[in-house]
C-alpha cells in the first residue's frame, strides 16, 4: 500500500503541506520524491518476504495437519486447498490495499511521513542521551 501511495501521491499536495508546516510532511515529500525507490522496496522486497513467510507458514500448517490426518491422498489435497487459499486471501488483500492506495494517496504518504518523522525524534533522543 505504501508504495502504490507514494506513485499516486499528488507532490504538489505534499509540497502546500510541507510550506505549511504540517506534521509529517517532510518525510512525505521525501518519500514522494523518491517514489520508485520506496515502490520498488516496499512491493517488491517487503513482498517477496512476506509471500516466503505465507509459503512457509502454509507448508508448516500441512507439516502438523499430516501428523494428525494420515493418507498421502488427503496430504496432497491439503496442501494444493492450503496452497490455494493462501494465494487467494495474498490476491485478494493486495488487491484491495491497492484501490485504497489510490484512492487515498496523499493522506496515506502523510500518515507515514508522520510515523517516520516520530522514529528519528526517538532516535534522537537516543542519540543525546
Amino acid at each position: 500500500m505504501i508504495g502504490i501511495a507514494a506513485t499516486s501521491c499528488d507532490r504538489k499536495v505534499i509540497e502546500r503541506w510541507t510550506k505549511e508546516n504540517i506534521k509529517g510532511s517532510k518525510s512525505a515529500l521525501k518519500l514522494s520524491q523518491n517514489s520508485e525507490k520506496v515502490c520498488s522496496f516496499c512491493a517488491d522486497v517487503v513482498g517477496d518476504i512476506c509471500s516466503t513467510l505465507c509459503g512457509a507458514g502454509g507448508a508448516c500448517i500441512v507439516v502438523t495437519l499430516s501428523k494428525v490426518w494420515q493418507g498421502e491422498n488427503l496430504m496432497m489435497v491439503l496442501s494444493i486447498v492450503v496452497s490455494a487459499l493462501i494465494a487467494g486471501v495474498t490476491i485478494f488483500c493486495k488487491a484491495l490495499m491497492k484501490a485504497k492506495a489510490i484512492n487515498n494517496a496523499n493522506e496515506i504518504i502523510l500518515k507515514i511521513g508522520v510515523i517516520l518523522e516520530k522514529m528519528s525524534r526517538k532516535r534522537k533522543k537516543k542519540k543525546k542521551l
